[in-house]
């Protein structure tokens, strides 16, 4: 889809649903690995995801940014996604292709045309989502386990999307 089209896509598609957050992640994958909503859909329904039937997917994601930049649709924005557990119906899901080095160690691999095009569409959902309170990557989302209010990176679950979203994108939110 073309930016116009997200645009207009983003701006009119139908949400039921009170959006509080944006959550960034990444595919988990290597360089050079396939990681768009077709491949997202065959691993989401291996996994037993629950096939969508406005937007006929199983990706867990609202939108999936490959490699070149290329922004994909997975679920519509009035489907409740499956991307972070217990935060999904109030949430928009955005994956980037990457996460892994070579060796398969976590690493912000963003290509400078992800960290263009990440922005833009999170700059476009901030808009249309004026409630939106946080945006942040899914390891954001983990446990507080020593309650002091601070997700510390000893408490991540996952090191997802393998750089700090909350600092890069905190300028959006109004």
């Amino acid at each position: 889809m073309e930016r116009k089209e997200l645009e207009a896509y983003i701006k009119t598609q139908p949400c039921n649903r009170n959006i509080k957050y944006i959550i960034v992640h990444c595919s988990a994958t290597r360089p050079g690995v396939v990681a768009d909503v077709e491949a997202i859909d065959k691993w989401h329904k291996a996994r037993g995801f629950s096939r969508q039937s406005e937007s006929g997917h199983y990706c867990g994601y609202h939108f999936v940014v490959a490699q070149n930049g290329t922004i994909e649709v997975g679920r519509t924005l009035n489907e409740v996604g499956a991307h972070v557990q217990g935060w999904n119906s109030n949430s928009i899901g955005i994956c980037y292709a990457g996460g892994l080095n070579a060796q398969g160690k976590d690493e912000d691999t963003r290509t400078p045309a992800q960290k263009e095009s990440l922005l833009w569409l999170i700059s476009q959902l901030a808009k249309r989502f004026t409630s939106v309170q946080k945006i942040a990557g899914h390891r954001d989302f983990s446990p507080d386990k020593n309650g002091n209010g601070v997700i510390e990176p000893y408490e991540y679950l996952k090191a997802c999307p393998c750089f700090n979203a909350i600092p890069e994108y905190k300028h959006l939110i109004k």
